[in-house]
């Protein structure tokens, strides 16, 4: 099959650089998706993408479409003849709507009878004259943000300044927005020329590197990563590369050039987090540290052109950064003249959520439920004293200048005021602390008074989300809140915390019924609140390893206490390996099927009528005993599975079912109740066994 390269470049004025590998992702989906529908061969496709435009090269495209060979079912032989053995106009249709005439129908049998069917053979198009068709394919692709432009409908990233479609030498004609294909793509807007034909869409990279833009995203990345490297080893430096800001950076610039620029020694006196903040969020620089990871005076930026004049380009990026660096200095030190009390006043004025009060409300909320909390745990005195400061105070810092700038460093600004203001250690790294985990594998809060502030607060964001029927659903999550239960997960299983999550909503809920402005009953809330943290904990079993059949296991019984959860899910994935375990899995599932009919789970010893019957109720009282007190959840599993024995003599010789209605109901009670105490554990009908 003959093949050619096809080169497919969408020209745009600058896109958002947080924007362009997803546009770029899409495009290949959708195109690969295309390309699929219409049966059109390839060999491989290479992506490219700069701030100005979006390219697909496809490698070995087919120059025709593959063809066609279907069968067609249609209606049934007693539909499709009639009793004189022509054709009706049922079948006559199954034919016009295939292609066919009706002497090509032919039948075949299905399932016992005969169905009329016709073979619909459809020549392959050549592939130039479907390829206009990606007009649709490329106005389909939606992004964060869309633009619209002149008089045109169309909704874009940004407005479409060129189009580039080559199969081969051949330009194929397709027109957007008023935009027409040609072969003539742009270099570099001040370095390359501004109209570069191509004349083969091999030559793509190549020619555009010529007019300094540099096509591949990787490739711009590999030269960054090569010149900050060589900045360091040339200055001694150590110049940390936050991966976020690097995918920023790639997609800032065509053509990469790695400098570094200098600031004031006397603006390293405000707070590390502050200087890295300005540089990382205004400028997009890299701090540069030294040897032992103290902050320098210096800054790594990635120019969009070439070595030209460098000294003139970081005089200018050094200007401008010292003017932020001022504005940050200012609003640190205005700062310092507020007292805590002062914020937590205007606390009151600022909405957390228009149904649920102020941020004061919250603050007071939380305050409640981290006592609540702490008295569960039966922490100290002392403890108890820093849990409650620290969430009195852990929200002050949302109304300084500083976190007013730069929303990101709120608690880290916190915790540095607070320690100005006199606070404790553990109080002033509390109000940090309480923020973690801020994201998926951020690190979690150090301090006993700093992990109870965290649960607390984000568990009243939850429960009061919850309780006016804000709940998450599909992708859809405004608020985080799924971040902030695994972040309640992850810090109740780090601290090993035994508390229930039934006692958790218990305790934010009851602020919230006080406060009066919960639209839905405690149960209702809980019951979502259940379903709603199960799926966490799913997750975080997944993370362990657990099979999915052992997780479904022990999240269908009680999911209360998250460490005894994850005990039982790993005494259990140790157990399944074992062969004798299925048998004992088959007794306990006997036991909770006929459970099922009990009316109660009342017992009477004089009722039983077997030896088998009297050792099996032993059993279960020694071993109900037993587990009471265990608190190694292997050794809870290993002694239920001392049940296994009894319960098999005890259906090798007794008729539950038996007709003396007492007597039946006495065993169905005895069940019911080694049935609860099993399937307390862990639902056992869940596990597979091959």
């Amino acid at each position: 099959m003959s093949k050619r390269d096809f080169l497919l470049e969408i020209g745009t004025e600058e896109m958002p650089a947080r924007f362009i590998a997803g546009a770029a992702a899409q495009l290949r989906e959708k195109v690969e998706n295309w390309l699929e529908g219409q049966r059109i061969p390839y060999d491989k496709i290479d992506s490219y993408e700069t701030p100005r435009r979006l390219a697909l090269l496809i490698h070995g495209l087919a120059e025709k479409q593959l063809d066609k060979d279907e069968e067609a079912k249609g209606p049934a032989k007693k539909i499709a003849v009639d009793e004189a053995g022509n054709w009706t106009k049922a079948a006559q249709g199954f034919a016009r709507s295939n292609g066919v005439d009706t002497e090509q129908l032919y039948f075949k049998e299905v399932n016992g009878a005969e169905y009329v069917h016709a073979r619909r053979l459809e020549a392959g198009k050549e592939t130039v004259s479907l390829l206009p068709a990606l007009a649709d394919v490329i106005t389909s692709m939606n992004f964060p943000k869309n633009m619209r432009w002149g008089a045109h409908d169309l909704k874009f990233v940004r407005p479409i300044r060129w189009l580039v479609a080559l199969f081969g030498a051949e330009l194929v004609e397709m027109e957007i927005a008023g935009v027409k294909t040609g072969n003539v793509t742009r270099g570099h807007r001040f370095l390359g020329s501004q109209a570069v034909s191509l004349q083969a869409p091999a030559e793509y990279a190549s020619r555009l590197a010529e007019e300094h833009v540099i096509v591949s995203a990787e490739e711009r990345r590999s030269l960054i990563v090569e010149q900050i490297r060589r900045l360091e080893k040339e200055n001694g430096w150590r110049i940390p590369m936050d991966e976020g800001l690097l995918d920023e950076v790639v997609h800032l610039v065509e053509y990469p050039t790695a400098l570094f620029g200098t600031f004031a020694r006397d603006f390293l006196s405000i707070p590390r987090e502050v200087l890295v903040t300005s540089m990382r969020e205004h400028q997009r620089y890299f701090p540069v540290e030294d040897a032992s990871g103290q902050l320098l005076n210096h800054f790594v930026t990635v120019r969009n052109g070439d070595s030209h004049a460098l000294e003139n380009v970081a005089k200018g990026n050094e200007k401008v950064l010292r003017a932020r660096l001022s504005d940050a200095r200012f609003f640190y030190e205005e700062d310092q003249k507020l007292s805590i009390d002062s914020c937590l006043k205007r606390l009151e004025t600022i909405v957390f959520h228009e149904e649920l009060g102020t941020i004061g409300d919250k603050v007071r909320r939380v305050r409640k439920t981290a006592a609540l909390i702490a008295e569960k745990l039966g922490i100290t005195a002392e403890e108890a004293r820093q849990v409650d400061r620290i969430a009195e105070i852990a929200k002050f810092d949302l109304v300084t200048n500083m976190v007013g700038e730069f929303p990101e460093l709120q608690g880290v600004m916190g915790e540095d005021y607070a320690r100005k203001a006199g606070e404790s250690e553990t109080v002033a790294h509390g109000v940090f602390e309480h923020y973690l985990p801020r994201f998926s594998g951020d690190q979690l809060p150090v301090s006993a008074p700093g992990a109870i502030a965290s649960i607390a607060d984000k568990l009243d964001t939850i429960v009061g989300c919850f309780s006016i029927g804000i709940v998450p659903t599909g992708s859809q999550d405004p608020y985080g809140l799924r971040r902030m239960a695994a972040g309640i997960v992850a810090i109740l299983l780090d601290r090993n915390w035994t508390l229930s999550l039934d006692e958790l909503w218990d305790a934010a809920l009851s602020s919230y019924n006080e406060q009066g402005v919960s639209k839905r009953t405690s149960d209702e809330v809980k019951q979502d609140l259940k379903d709603f943290f199960a799926l966490r904990l799913k997750n975080v079993l997944q993370e362990e390893g657990v099979r999915y059949d052992v997780i479904d296991a022990v999240l269908s019984a009680d999911l209360n206490v998250l460490p005894v959860l994850l005990q039982k899910a790993k005494a259990l994935m140790n157990a399944v390996q074992s062969e004798a375990f299925k048998f004992t899995v088959e007794q306990f599932n006997r036991v909770n099927n006929l459970a099922q009919k009990a009316e109660a789970d009342a017992v009477s010893e004089s009722l039983f009528a077997e030896d088998v019957e009297r050792a099996l109720h032993q059993t279960y009282v020694s071993v109900a005993q037993e587990v009471s007190g265990l608190d190694d959840q292997k050794r809870v599993l290993e002694t239920l599975s001392t049940l296994r024995e009894p319960i098999q003599a005890f259906f090798d010789k007794v008729m539950v079912m038996a007709e003396d209605q007492a007597v039946r109901q006495n065993r169905l009670g005895l069940l019911l109740r080694l049935s609860r105490l099993i399937y307390g554990y862990a639902d056992f009908s869940k596990l597979v066994f091959a």
